[in-house]
């Protein structure tokens, strides 16, 4: 597949790519749901679906990834007009990581107030188990460590100040509400920290031993520029991991992590994740 990928988007261009996705559904939706790689059953359950290729609209990335279904699906969800993305394209894929984030701009201009995000990480923390849900308190950017920030450029003031806070990047309503209603589902949630790296290569033992060090429960190679920006932009955000494997921390060991077994973990903790994500939409 060949990648076409700008580093910079005016503001036009992202307008450009909301009117579209206007014109092509009935529905106003107030919540936006990014799924992750083996996630994406969820917008199955969707009523009253308008389903739109990503790519038919016009600037959106496409992603080439086994395990997202490349589709922004908008309809009904448990009594909340949703837009979700059965899907999102990576870094590592070619992209910039303003094209990368292009959909949450979109939805801005859309009129989205609120971003619920989900992704298939690896568990650095040794107490999680493949299967676990995590609520994302907190993120470490180390991709942006290396010059790599979805705001790098041209700041456009039409979304938000040059230099945004991330002190709550992740929602304390959000937060309390995805507790409680865990609780109600007798669901249990563990919490922590988020590291997003570029990938795509899987962490080295080294790496994910410094990654433990400095803070990190789980991992992944994606989410973290999606909060940006959707805090960027004024969303509140929600963030849930789905362990779907745990990170090696010895290199004398003789497993080895692959995507396939990412995707397979992935179809085991859906039932969960959708749970607490239609009891979230519910309660908001």
């Amino acid at each position: 597949m060949t990648i076409n990928t700008k580093e910079f988007f005016t503001y036009e261009e992202y307008k450009q790519t909301a009117d579209y996705i206007q014109s092509k559904t009935k529905h106003q939706p107030a919540i936006g749901l990014i799924l992750g790689s083996g996630l994406s059953h969820l917008a199955e359950e969707i009523e009253e679906a308008d389903h739109l290729p990503f790519s038919d609209i016009p600037n959106f990335p496409v992603s080439g990834v086994m395990g997202h279904a490349g589709k922004l699906v908008i309809g009904k969800l448990n009594g909340k007009t949703v837009l979700v993305m059965q899907g999102r394209t990576h870094f590592y894929e070619g992209y910039s990581w303003q094209h990368v984030t292009l959909p949450v701009r979109a939805m801005q201009i859309m009129g989205l107030k609120t971003l619920i995000v989900t992704n298939a990480a690896g568990g650095v923390n040794l107490n999680f188990q493949v299967g676990d849900l995590m609520l994302i308190i907190d993120h470490i950017n180390l991709a942006g460590f290396g010059g790599h920030n979805p705001l790098r450029g041209p700041n456009l003031e039409q979304f938000g100040p040059r230099f945004p806070s991330m002190t709550q990047a992740y929602n304390r309503e959000l937060l309390k509400l995805a507790r409680l209603v865990a609780q109600e589902l007798g669901l249990t949630l563990r919490e922590g920290v988020y590291a997003c790296l570029s990938g795509p290569t899987f962490e080295t033992p080294a790496e994910i031993r410094y990654l433990k060090t400095i803070g990190a429960d789980a991992m992944g190679m994606s989410t973290v520029p999606e909060v940006i920006v959707a805090n960027h932009g004024g969303m509140k955000v929600l963030g849930i991991s789905s362990i779907t494997n745990i990170a090696i921390h010895d290199s004398t060991s003789d497993l080895e992590p692959n995507h396939e077994e990412v995707l397979v973990a992935g179809k085991m903790v859906v039932p969960k994740l959708i749970a607490l994500i239609k009891g979230v939409l519910a309660k908001l």
